[in-house]
């Protein structure tokens, strides 16, 4: 009579990695998107397709298929002259810029990615990215133990909001918090009928675009700077934005809360929901308004609606500490940039240049 045999009797066989490098932005980069940690899952087709149709550029996109599925897929567009075989990352400044890996991919899927890498660039650029990164951190070990040369250059903090954990600490907003906010609520309210509106998914419209770069417009990065960092504007990065929201999947993910005074649109805070996570991308007011704090006002009642809707977690990113500390954020994890640069003369000239490139700006 035959006997059952004990799993220990079935050697756990190594998965089959297949690496492929096509042009264009590769097809599967949803499917390995929609299995990755809940935090990448904007890491879609298209948001890659509106960093090259904002930012321009020609994508080529290394992909890593685990026993015939794909397990990660990086699109890359050249950076530099073509003779330095340097690549990037495309993608907006914010949050940050990362390509998307299923959750359960191991260290040993991320080796056959360097293999795929070397025989392509001289050398990668990620970020910028947060330290903690998963990806990151799992490229980071692949190039230590295949030899790869790693430079980083600091960028900024970012300052997180825990709100779950300051609800267990007690009241949060503290009513104090609250009965100032309805103050300059009621003095807000003399210039007009105040409308409190969120919006996502269809409710992204040109309309609805334009209100929001109406207030930068108004604000003061369009009267003390050149305007290139506005987030929404024609000069700024408004292309990149529209473009995402052809994406129904990033549409969803995409947030704003914006308050109108009398139909004028007066201040937004604009955000990517993910599960649990809220990325605070923008925020902004127009200075007509700011003797009643607009933005602020704006903000916690955004901040309200994310807890009833299961958010735990809000990362500010980088800039301005004042009032995110006000509001209870704390420094996280700082943010980078980096480059992974291939053995040989390749790592050599990056040693050499490693002074220059970690006081290199951000870009």
């Amino acid at each position: 009579m035959s006997r059952p045999l004990s799993p220990a009797a079935f050697p756990r066989l190594s998965p089959a990695l297949e690496i492929r490098l096509d042009h264009g932005l590769s097809a599967g980069i949803d499917a390995v998107a929609q299995a990755a940690r809940p935090q990448h899952r904007f890491l879609r087709y298209g948001w890659f397709a509106a960093a090259l149709a904002a930012y321009g550029g020609e994508a080529r996109t290394l992909t890593v298929s685990r026993d015939g599925e794909a397990a990660i897929a990086l699109p890359m567009v050249r950076l530099g002259p073509g003779w330095a075989g340097v690549a990037a990352v495309p993608g907006c400044y914010w949050p940050y810029r990362s390509f998307p890996a299923r959750e359960d991919v191991g260290l040993e899927t991320f080796e056959a990615l360097f293999g795929g890498l070397g025989r392509a660039v001289r050398a990668l650029r990620i970020g910028p990215i947060y330290d903690d990164d998963p990806t990151l951190c799992q490229m980071r070990r692949a190039a230590d133990a295949l030899g790869w040369r790693t430079l980083d250059r600091f960028v900024a903090d970012s300052y997180l909001l825990d709100m779950a954990e300051k609800r267990v600490e007690g009241i949060w907003p503290r009513k104090s918090t609250l009965k100032k906010n309805r103050f300059h609520e009621k003095h807000l309210g003399n210039h007009g009928a105040l409308d409190w509106s969120f919006a996502s998914g269809a409710d992204w419209t040109d309309a609805l675009f334009d209100d929001l770069a109406a207030v930068e417009q108004a604000s003061w990065i369009a009267a003390e700077t050149d305007g290139r960092d506005a987030k929404f504007t024609r000069r700024g990065h408004g292309a990149f934005w529209r473009t995402a929201a052809a994406d129904p999947v990033l549409a969803d993910m995409m947030w704003a809360a914006v308050l109108r005074v009398d139909g004028r649109p007066a201040a937004f805070s604009f955000d990517l929901n993910l599960g649990a996570l809220k990325h605070a991308v923008a925020n902004s007011f127009d200075p007509a308004f700011a003797k009643h704090s607009p933005g602020r006002l704006l903000y916690y009642r955004n901040l309200i609606r994310a807890l009833g809707d299961g958010i735990t977690t809000v990362d500010w990113g980088a800039g301005d500490s004042g009032y995110k500390s006000v509001i209870g954020a704390q420094k996280g994890p700082a943010i980078r940039d980096w480059l992974f640069v291939k053995p040989g003369l390749p790592a050599i000239a990056a040693t050499l240049l490693r002074r220059t490139w970690k006081h290199s700006g951000q870009g």
